[in-house]
């Protein structure tokens, strides 16, 4: 089974993709999605929905997972990231209804071992548990690779974490 995670973002949107062997995840390739401020809202978007559309089609991915957003503070960017999250969701579900999401709490707590966990910690583990000779960066790709993980040790618990 091959897995795409996705980490939600309008700047920087991290993906990363493992296959699963059935007894460990296996690294496939991380990376990132960027737009830039001077473009515009819909080339920004128009640019997510096709380098998703792209990383499916090259990677082919048996399901695909989401980190849930959360946000506490600024309104405007949380709009700004429901966007960029809603333009990957219409690109993966052109391809498939595999689509799962799991909160940062739960990604963290699956990865680390505790919910609070920082990006550093993270990332420390996700090179740890993949055995790769470096950092995966940039961080957004990193917790992208996380999502993936956690989406892995659901196993037949997957289900219950489907998108609805």
């Amino acid at each position: 089974m091959r897995i795409l995670g996705i980490d939600p973002g309008l700047a920087t949107m991290g993906y990363g993709v493992l296959d699963a062997d059935g007894r460990k995840p296996l690294f496939v390739a991380a990376g990132a999605v960027i737009t830039t401020p001077d473009m515009r809202m819909y080339e920004r978007l128009l640019k997510i929905h096709d380098d998703v559309r792209d990383l499916i089609r090259l990677y082919q991915p048996d399901d695909i997972v989401f980190e849930e957003l959360f946000f506490a503070r600024n309104v405007t960017t949380a709009l700004n990231v429901g966007a960029a999250r809603g333009t990957a969701l219409c690109a993966c579900a052109e391809f498939t209804h595999n689509i799962y999401e799991y909160t940062p709490m739960q990604i963290k707590q699956a990865v680390v071992g505790y919910g609070k966990a920082d990006k550093h910690q993270i990332q420390h583990m996700v090179k740890l548990l993949l055995n790769l000779p470096d950092i995966i960066r940039p961080d957004d790709a990193a917790d992208a690779v996380a999502a993936a993980i956690t989406h892995f040790n659901s196993g037949a618990m997957k289900e219950q974490f489907r998108m609805k």
